[in-house]
């Protein structure tokens, strides 16, 4: 199933998701084991775009967090996702800064390999990629439509929740995600210019209508 179903997989469950979380921040242990379970494949695809081999220490530390403030989380499931996920970006932020490197502008193979979605110029890009072509591609992607394609593909975040979690407006994080695609799509000679439809299909592909 891969990362990226897993992800779907916790969008359409967090229902139960913000249930497990309200449970475990009364103190059920099991219920937030429930949630890490739910959260924590997603977090961990997004980490590896940042850090690469080093995502499991940033992801420990990053729950260690979680654990710890999980009682001044207030929402849903959904929101439990972007804040899970601000905090993961932060520890990854401060990794990279103690290792005084850039940030890695891509996932890993699974991330791009099992994107599902309708069949549009994006989705016939990605799917036509081997795993050399993947990593490379996507590394080369602009930071900033990496990291957006990266938040909705493998986080399953919509816009406005991605937008908070790199603290800019939802137009631009759907421009770049848009953008990062349309330009795999280019790299690889598939279709031709994106129209007025194409934004609204990749939403779709990138797991979550806004």
């Amino acid at each position: 199933m891969g990362q990226v179903g897993q992800t779907r997989r916790a969008a359409t469950y967090d229902e139960e998701l913000g249930a497990a979380v309200s449970r475990a921040q009364g103190g059920d242990e099991a219920a937030f084991a429930m949630a890490y379970r739910i959260v924590q494949p997603a977090l961990l695809g997004y980490l590896h775009g940042l850090v690469g081999r080093d995502a499991e220490d940033v992801a420990s530390d990053a729950w260690l967090e979680i654990a710890r403030d999980l009682g001044r989380f207030k929402g849903d499931g959904a929101g439990f996702r972007g804040w899970t996920t601000t905090i993961a970006r932060h520890r990854a932020l401060d990794h990279l800064r103690r290792q005084r490197v850039r940030p890695r502008a891509g996932g890993t193979e699974q991330d791009v390999l099992n994107l599902p979605g309708p069949h549009n110029t994006h989705d016939q890009a990605l799917e036509s990629l081997s795993t050399e072509q993947a990593l490379e591609l996507v590394r080369g992607l602009p930071r900033d439509q990496a990291e957006a394609v990266l938040l909705r593909v493998v986080v399953g975040l919509d816009a406005p929740a991605a937008a908070r979690v790199l603290g800019k407006r939802p137009g631009a994080v759907r421009t770049a995600a848009h953008r990062g695609l349309k330009r795999l799509a280019r790299r690889l000679g598939v279709g031709g210019e994106a129209d007025e439809g194409v934004t609204d299909g990749a939403s779709r592909t990138l797991g979550k209508s806004t």
